[in-house]
């Protein structure tokens, strides 16, 4: 069965890594009515978008909802897209979703009214129905397990990628770690001794499950190892991160 290119890009939308970050964190910010609570594991996720909270019944949040002059109180919600391998500036983005609580079978439901994605290049700003209508990616909820096992157990094809990395970019690295992974491509950080930059390589076809993921990255692998330039960069084994 082949894949589908038709309309394929590089790199995902901004509604979808908005949906990708809900769809894989497990704690988030709340704020409603002067207060502000963290809540772990206690978010789901409609399908269109519509983000629903088990507050705590002893909470400030939910008090401070109930007692709140207006029945529907405005809110932002705060959820940090953290990446699961030890990086420097382990946070890659931030999603705010603006709009109001209402109730919902006893929990608290949001239906976003803005949407902001902040990631080291800048703030985006995602309509409210382009968010609603999008889904978070394939490999969201496994990225983690993913690049983990990628870097613990495979530090060596991990290497042999920078041989697709251009090597202007190497110069002087100190180590080169998976960052992020998902159907159009993956992502390695480029760590120098004060700085870094992230390079990206992508699918060429989307991975829409793992079994294509590890196609996908079979192809990588074989492209870099036809790849004619030396590796400018040799991972020091002593450092324990292999």
């Amino acid at each position: 069965m082949g894949d589908h290119t038709h309309g394929w890009a590089a790199a995902p939308g901004a509604a979808e890594r908005a949906r990708s970050v809900l769809a894989a964190a497990w704690s988030c910010t709340v704020t409603a009515e002067g207060t502000r609570e963290d809540l772990v594991g206690a978010h789901t996720v409609t399908e269109d978008g519509r983000v629903l909270l088990d507050a705590p019944e002893d909470g400030a949040l939910l008090a401070a909802v109930l007692r709140g002059p207006r029945q529907e109180p405005s809110a932002v919600l705060e959820f940090a897209d953290v990446a699961p391998v030890p990086v420097r500036d382990r946070v890659r983005s931030r999603v705010w979703l603006a709009g109001r609580f209402s109730a919902e079978g006893g929990r608290l439901a949001l239906r976003p009214t803005r949407v902001v994605l902040r990631r080291p290049s800048g703030a985006l700003t995602v309509g409210a129905d382009e968010f609603a209508a999008a889904a978070p990616d394939p490999l969201a909820g496994a990225e983690a397990r993913l690049l983990t096992h990628l870097a613990d157990c495979h530090a060596d094809a991990v290497d042999r990628l920078t041989r697709l990395v251009d090597p202007a970019r190497l110069q002087g690295a100190v180590r080169v770690r998976p960052l992020a992974v998902d159907r159009h491509g993956l992502t390695l950080r480029i760590e120098h001794a004060r700085t870094d930059s992230d390079v990206r390589l992508p699918f060429h076809a989307p991975a829409d499950d793992v079994s294509r993921l590890t196609e996908r990255m079979h192809v990588l692998l074989s492209q870099a190892a036809a790849a004619s330039c030396p590796r400018p960069l040799q991972r020091q084994r002593a450092d324990g991160d292999g």
